[in-house]
């Protein structure tokens, strides 16, 4: 069961697609992410805009939404986890705060507007965290001075272009997240 942890739809139950597919960030490790994002060297989730790639769920968007985020752009390109996606954000009615782009996360077009916050869970071992980062950075989807929340194996040895800097590193389990800004 996938939850929303804290905020406005505090212990909403998010739907999940079958199979082996989808791979939900933890609550435990969306607990984790939410508490160091209070810090005060990343944006401030409260009117923050998102942008939530490979959104599987959607969990990490609509958790930022539950927690006072302005907007969120979930980013997927998966027939079954859009369904999903779509569904969660009906049940929550959060549909005005929310868009659904029906694309491939790693070739993303120019970006409309700037993210303070950007979440990336790209499915493991399958070489897409280097792309990803330099067509975020290509579209200028990253605000300056915002943040990209990176989940990834803990075995991926993915280059990170080097405009990017990493502000924080952590590890649970099989999991890895990096916390990037612009260097």
């Amino acid at each position: 069961m996938t939850r929303i942890i804290s905020g406005h739809y505090r212990g909403r139950r998010l739907t999940v697609p079958e199979g082996r597919d989808i791979r939900p960030t933890t609550d435990r490790m969306r607990e984790r992410l939410f508490s160091m994002l209070t810090h005060s060297r990343y944006p401030a989730m409260q009117d923050a805009k998102v942008a939530d790639l490979f959104a599987g769920t959607g969990a990490l968007g609509l958790e930022a939404l539950s927690r006072g985020a302005a907007h969120v752009t979930f980013v997927e390109k998966a027939r079954a986890s859009l369904a999903c996606i779509k569904g969660n954000i009906e049940t929550l009615k959060a549909q005005d705060a929310c868009t659904l782009m029906p694309l491939d996360a790693s070739i993303l077009p120019p970006a409309k507007e700037a993210f303070d916050i950007i979440f990336m869970d790209p499915p493991y071992r399958q070489d897409l965290v280097s792309p990803t980062l330099s067509t975020v950075l290509e579209g200028h989807w990253l605000a300056a001075g915002g943040v990209i929340v990176c989940e990834m194996a803990t075995d991926d040895t993915s280059e990170l272009p080097s405009s990017l800097q990493i502000l924080d590193d952590r590890r649970q389990g099989q999991q890895r997240v990096i916390f990037l800004t612009h260097a």
